[in-house]
């Protein structure tokens, strides 16, 4: 890897990781530290509903207008409004700050991934090696730092709350409304024993701490790539576009267009599978099974072995991929998402059994490394001439999993929820595996031809 592309590589995946301590450690924190009428939730509906807007019509634009690096900063910047947001939260502070993150997180996801991917194709083509493998090591080791966030996040929210009153967990309390059988009713119903009432408890002082920090994450993150990270040229056409102006129905129909691609819309289901378990982690599982059994102060512990297993696995399975190539790793992904999801249907959840709560994180994050890092390399690869367009597809429909997550979660009992991310699971890899089916029937067809015309050359 080239020092100068390394350089960038570990200065976005940097930034990522500050900008992300904090957005990430919120997230985890919002159906239990926000719960009043479901304000907390609410507004990470709001965030991935605005992102999936700003996945449609903004991506190619800004790029187009002021490069990736740029982008980046100034997207940045509306992650640090929802830290600030948090301070007094309501339903005014909240919504707008959400609506100010989501309408950035569009721009930002899409200049990182044509960032990382335009630069492994530079440095794949200038060294003579296989593009796919280049782009899968840099998003390899952009996931190994950037999941990091989530240890630290979560250490930083469960070194703060632990000032916060904690929850009795041996007492003779009952814990039949937790874990899968919790409900929206369970939560009126125990009010006096639930994790509703639990987060209530945090004091201001305690809060402003934690959010000056988070803020101040966030304020580091804009700095360091602002200050050092390199602009980069994309390819002609993709850069500036000299013969019109910049529009948002160009950049609606760029995006709109890429659902042309067969191949695109076989990806969806996969796509969208991202956002509807990462949902269920960060909102539902911290809060049925988490917060209502061993407190809120533990769910930054628990939700550390999330990031942490995902940032090594993050960098494991990129370099993997060039060995096994990306089917067995997904395979092995669905194995042990369905696992998961099997055994949280049946668990019963209670303190006594304090190591499971670590476990489940520990191994969805297996599956999420593998997702995360490999779909994103697929898509750099797989639509290399429509990056922006494509990454902005990928946003969208991650974005809309999320949605569907967060919208249904004060309505849904936890059962019925597994049951649909399992449901999406399966069709997504079902047709995960045509795309790949497709692709091998692409190369095996151009095989003969090409042998053809070095034949007739000779």
């Amino acid at each position: 890897m080239g020092i100068k592309h390394l350089k960038n590589i570990i200065i976005v995946s940097f930034g990522f990781l500050l900008v992300f301590t904090a957005y990430g450690g919120l997230q985890t924190l919002q159906s239990s530290l926000n719960p009043e009428k479901g304000i907390g939730v609410a507004s990470l509906s709001v965030v991935y509903g605005c992102l999936i807007i700003s996945s449609l019509f903004l991506p190619r634009i800004i790029i187009e207008k002021i490069g990736c690096k740029w982008t980046i900063v100034v997207s940045m910047c509306c992650y640090i409004t929802y830290s600030v947001g948090n301070f007094k939260p309501n339903w005014y502070s909240l919504i707008i700050t959400s609506a100010i993150l989501g309408f950035g997180g569009g721009p930002l996801w899409a200049a990182k991934c044509t960032y990382l991917t335009t630069s492994g194709i530079k440095y794949a083509e200038r060294t003579g090696k296989e593009k796919m493998d280049v782009v899968n090591h840099y998003f390899g080791v952009f996931f190994l730092i950037y999941q990091s966030s989530g240890v630290w996040g979560n250490l930083i929210s469960s070194l703060v709350l632990v000032q916060s009153p904690k929850k009795d967990t041996f007492g003779n309390e009952s814990y039949s409304h937790c874990g899968a059988n919790n409900c929206p009713v369970s939560y009126i119903i125990s009010d006096s024993s639930n994790s509703s009432s639990a987060s209530s408890g945090v004091p201001d002082n305690v809060r402003y701490t934690l959010m000056g920090i988070y803020t101040g994450c966030g304020v580091l993150g804009v700095i360091l790539v602002a200050a050092l990270l390199d602009q980069i040229d994309l390819k002609e056409g993709q850069n500036h576009d000299r013969t019109a102006t910049i529009s948002v129905w160009r950049s609606l129909l760029a995006t709109l267009n890429q659902l042309r691609d067969i191949r695109q819309l076989l990806l969806i289901p996969l796509t969208m599978f991202s956002g509807f378990q990462q949902g269920f982690l960060s909102s539902d599982y911290t809060k049925a099974y988490v917060t209502c059994t061993i407190g809120l102060h533990f769910v930054g512990y628990v939700m550390i072995c999330f990031g942490a297993t995902n940032a090594i696995c993050s960098y494991l399975f990129g370099k993997l991929s060039e060995y096994t190539g990306r089917i067995l790793l997904y395979m092995l992904a669905a194995a042990t998402s369905a696992s998961c999801i099997i055994a949280l249907l049946l668990w019963h959840p209670n303190p006594s059994q304090f190591a499971v709560f670590f476990i489940f994180p520990a191994l969805w994050s297996l599956s999420d490394a593998i997702c995360q890092t490999l779909l994103n390399a697929f898509y750099g690869v797989l639509f290399d001439d429509h990056k922006e367009a494509a990454f902005a597809n990928y946003r969208l429909w991650e974005s809309l999993g999320f949605v569907i997550a967060f919208a249904y979660s004060n309505f849904l009992c936890v059962y019925v929820k597994l049951y649909i991310v399992l449901s999406i699971m399966i069709l997504g890899m079902i047709l995960y595996l045509v795309v790949e089916f497709l692709e091998y029937k692409k190369k095996s067809s151009s095989a003969p031809e090409n042998l053809e015309v070095a034949t007739t050359t000779d």
